[in-house]
């Protein structure tokens, strides 16, 4: 992974080609393409629902409305990199790989199709777009632009944000806990890419570090932990595709692309899903849906590669037997702020660079990472995954309250239940 400026766009294109559609009987290549409609469970929960009312705001490099698949899908949005226009619609960056990278993800959060089934059609066929466009160029000071990035979301009825990016740092901005906690506080679900191996990123960065966050980690054709496009670390909610995926691309243009850029959006859609077929909800409870319906994938429980496993999108929209919850799942920001952020008269600390180890074998850890891990984790507690569970241990015991621990020890033993 590129670090362009101080964020980084959390997957590269790694085919750039144009799919010719054939036609059969039942669907077109780029339908076919989709494996993870019926695999995911995507296609049953359209029996249900297929996204109506939710909007789903982009944090990238800007959508082009003009793509067939998303005529009518998106709305007006805003740029705050400088480089495109004002409603977000203008690809912004300086490469042919960044460009397309906003467009790509909104068509798998959104896409329409072309047809009833021809052309590319997204997970919520039927929500909305609200396209943000930011810099990755490092012309401009990306932290400032996400921070307001996610405040407008928020203000213009996002109900579910998609970070398709890291910082590739583990710790972010002030700013950001300011923002993030805004789009908390007024409901809205965040999920970000976990970042890719291959790229660079071995383990985690920023948003995908922060507590309340829904991190999505990526997986093969076949189910396993991929090892270039994903990457590892105990604040992973599911894991979903990130291989041999399909997106559309600005001027109409199809691309095999991967990384966990392809599976955000996948879970983006699937939250828009839950939204919408369970409006009573607030965002918490919408992931814990999430979260509690995934099929579990490597160790038992929520591991560093899968987190609590592959997301099913039908079992999240039509189980009878999610119970309620009043807290985060994934963690409280609020929390972990006032305990380890330094206080308002201190600068913000020098980011520390996530160290890359582009041949370290993916490790699964033996046993789950404590719940008080999961709860509010410090960011020395989210660099270290696998050998260093031992020493993750021995620091959550001492940084982290006995209370805390109780609390998600008592949703452990009510999960078992």
């Amino acid at each position: 992974m590129r670090l362009l400026g101080r964020a980084a766009i959390a997957a590269g294109v790694v085919a750039l080609f144009t799919l010719a559609p054939v036609a059969v009987a039942h669907a077109d290549s780029i339908r076919d393409a989709e494996y993870w409609l019926d695999e995911y469970g995507i296609r049953a929960a359209w029996q249900t629902t297929r996204g109506a009312g939710q909007v789903i705001a982009v944090i990238d490099t800007g959508v082009d409305p003009t793509v067939p698949e998303l005529q009518g899908a998106v709305l007006p949005g805003a740029d705050f990199s400088g480089e495109g226009d004002s409603k977000g619609w203008t690809p912004v960056g300086d490469s042919e790989e960044d460009r397309p990278h906003g467009t790509l993800v909104a068509s798998m959060a959104a896409g329409r199709g072309t047809g009833p089934n021809e052309g590319m059609i997204g997970v919520a066929p039927e929500a909305k777009i609200l396209p943000i466009s930011i810099g990755f160029d490092g012309k401009s000071d990306s932290d400032d632009e996400i921070a307001a990035a996610v405040r407008f979301a928020v203000d213009h009825g996002a109900t579910v944000i998609n970070m398709s990016l890291t910082r590739n740092t583990l710790e972010w901005p002030r700013s950001w806990d300011d923002a993030f906690l805004y789009a908390m506080q007024h409901d809205v679900v965040i999920v970000a890419a976990a970042g890719n191996r291959a790229s660079g990123t071995t383990v985690v960065g920023a948003p995908a570090t922060m507590p309340g966050v829904l991190t999505v980690a990526g997986v093969d054709r076949n189910g396993q932990a991929s090892v270039g496009a994903s990457s590892q670390g105990i604040t992973i909610g599911v894991a979903a595709p990130s291989e041999q995926l399909v997106g559309v691309a600005p001027g109409g243009v199809y691309l095999m692309w991967g990384g966990t850029s392809g599976a955000a959006p996948l879970v983006a859609g699937i939250v828009a899903l839950v939204r919408a077929s369970h409006p009573s909800l607030d965002a918490n409870n919408v992931i814990e849906r999430i979260v509690a319906t995934a099929k579990d994938a490597g160790a038992p429980g929520q591991d560093a590669l899968y987190g609590w496993g592959l997301v099913d999108a039908a079992a999240a929209v039509t189980s009878t037997s999610v119970p309620f919850v009043t807290t985060n799942p994934m963690g409280s920001l609020q929390d972990w702020v006032r305990l380890y952020r330094p206080t308002a008269a201190e600068p913000d600390p020098v980011p520390t660079p996530v160290e890359i180890e582009p041949s370290t074998p993916l490790v699964v850890a033996a046993d789950p990472p404590s719940p008080t891990g999961r709860l509010l984790p410090s960011v020395t507690l989210l660099r270290t995954v696998g050998v260093g569970a031992l020493a993750i241990a021995l620091f959550v015991a001492g940084a982290i309250v006995i209370g805390a621990w109780a609390v998600r020890r008592a949703e452990a033993a009510r999960r078992s239940r």
